[in-house]
């Protein structure tokens, strides 16, 4: 069947630097279904060729794969179209609609509808697509795809979903988090459950804690001004870290496909413990960067996060009493997205020459989703000459080394997915709902007036000092290594 994709913000970035790239990659590598149009929908006056050329621009740009093949692109761009119009007016969605029936030559298509504009424009767009009848699935079937963030709050979020469902089914709905078409992240459900080495280990008799961190080099810049209302919980925690927590701790699913996967990954948030305000300055620690206030759009005094540390805990057989610390931040010492498994210490320590407070580091196992892709386990070894002296080594495994060309970008497999009508990497109505009623009671609480000061960190550094203060008295450390596969 024809597919068609309609990309709301074509004129946006998004669009240029992700969407449309990973669209012509697909298309390369034949994974793009035949006879696939893209159709943009923007208030800016182009035509079809003159949008065409500007994506030809963008697209040699960011596709990540050389010099443009000439033939390759010819075929892509003919199926390339753009149609003005305004989010706000019905007509300009008539128009749209009478636009795709003519390109569809009035037959079947599975049609996408992409949400690459602003989020404010989310609820007016589906609006305006039920009342033009573009969501029926009449002629073959409808899926909206939207960006984060889905919500600003549980408040907001519940509003979005409501707007949705009063137009499209929950099945037709897309909630993206490019996090999820991360290779190194859809092969961690490949290393717990296509491996019997792993899964008997992946537990509290063996697991003493998990570190999640999502490491930014970068500082705000010029996005200050959305940032000074989000803050680093909004902008990471409710959507890259809980996902990579859940796809951690989840139990297997009974069969790989969308339904399976999402009830397995909600029960990882149901089991989450619950927090209230009291709790929350306790099982979290927030900073700032020196130099934040001067950033543009920063208000004066801000008092937001540009970093957070939080310790959760999840009440199942599994995971009881393991705690889970997800940590992110802006200004740090590398830009890195890792996930520690740190495991117990033995129960004999036989090789501590009779020290009586010896204590040597235990075994871990890194998954570094990025910058370079692949796993590290630390284990003990001898090292050799006299005696029993033992040394912490490491295997691993790394993407570049062990498969040729280049790793597919986060947007391909996701897309590919839409066009298919597979969710399993999409987040659902509930798992959104249940995210924001974790994060929200650590928004709350650091928005507090009651609360002390924000702690500065320097610019470089793996957050403020209290931080580290906060795991040593919890009796651990963090893994501070910048990233450990290169």
């Amino acid at each position: 069947m024809p597919h068609t994709i309609v990309i709301f913000g074509a004129s946006g970035d998004l669009t240029s630097r992700k969407l449309v790239p990973a669209l012509y990659n697909l298309m390369r590598s034949g994974s793009l279904p035949a006879e696939t149009r893209i159709v943009g929908f923007s208030r800016t006056p182009l035509s079809d060729d003159e949008w065409r050329a500007s994506l030809r621009e963008t697209t040699a740009k960011h596709c990540g794969c050389g010099p443009l093949d000439e033939a390759s692109w010819q075929v892509f761009a003919a199926n390339i179209f753009y149609q003005p119009g305004d989010i706000g007016r019905a007509e300009d969605f008539r128009l749209l609609a009478e636009r795709l029936t003519a390109l569809e030559r009035g037959g079947e298509a599975t049609r996408v509808y992409y949400l690459a504009t602003a989020p404010q424009f989310y609820e007016p767009i589906v609006a305006a697509l039920g009342s033009q009848g573009l969501a029926a699935e009449t002629h073959g079937s409808r899926r909206i795809v939207v960006e984060k963030p889905f919500g600003t709050d549980l408040a907001t979020a519940r509003g979005l979903n409501t707007s949705l469902h009063a137009v499209f089914h929950e099945s037709q709905v897309f909630r993206i988090d490019h996090y999820l078409g991360k290779e190194s992240v859809q092969n961690i459900l490949a290393l717990r459950f296509a491996n019997t080495i792993f899964e008997p280990v992946w537990n509290r008799r063996y697991i003493d804690h998990v570190q999640i961190t999502v490491a930014e080099e970068v500082k705000v810049g010029r996005r200050g001004g959305y940032y000074d209302t989000a803050g680093v919980l909004r902008d990471m925690f409710q959507n890259h870290l809980l996902q990579l927590l859940m796809v951690t701790a989840m139990e297997a699913p009974v069969r790989f496909e969308a339904t399976a996967v999402r009830n397995e990954k909600v029960k990882v948030l149901e089991a989450i413990r619950p927090l209230d305000l009291s709790e929350v300055a306790a099982a979290g620690i927030r900073g700032q960067y020196r130099g934040y206030l001067e950033e543009p759009g920063v208000q004066p005094a801000s008092q937001t996060a540009t970093f957070g540390a939080v310790r959760l805990e999840i009440d199942n057989w599994r995971w009881q009493g393991v705690p889970f610390y997800l940590r992110s931040g802006k200004a740090m010492s590398c830009r890195t997205t890792q996930i520690v498994i740190g495991f117990r210490q033995p129960p004999l320590e036989l090789f501590a020459d009779g020290r009586r407070t010896f204590h040597r580091e235990a075994n871990r196992l890194v998954i570094q989703i990025q910058p370079a892709e692949g796993i590290q386990l630390h284990f003990h070894t001898k090292v050799p000459g006299e005696g029993m002296r033992l040394r912490l080594t490491d295997l691993e495994f790394s993407y570049s080394r062990e498969f040729e060309g280049r790793l597919p970008e986060a947007y391909e497999p996701l897309l590919l997915d839409v066009l298919t009508g597979d969710a399993s990497l999409f987040a659902r109505s509930d798992e959104v709902e249940k995210s924001w009623e974790i994060i929200d009671p650590f928004v709350r609480a650091w928005s507090s007036v009651d609360m002390p000061p924000i702690d500065a960190y320097e610019t470089g550094d793996w957050g403020p000092l209290s931080s580290f203060e906060w795991m040593a008295a919890q009796g651990r450390t963090w893994f501070d290594l910048c990233p450990v596969l290169t």
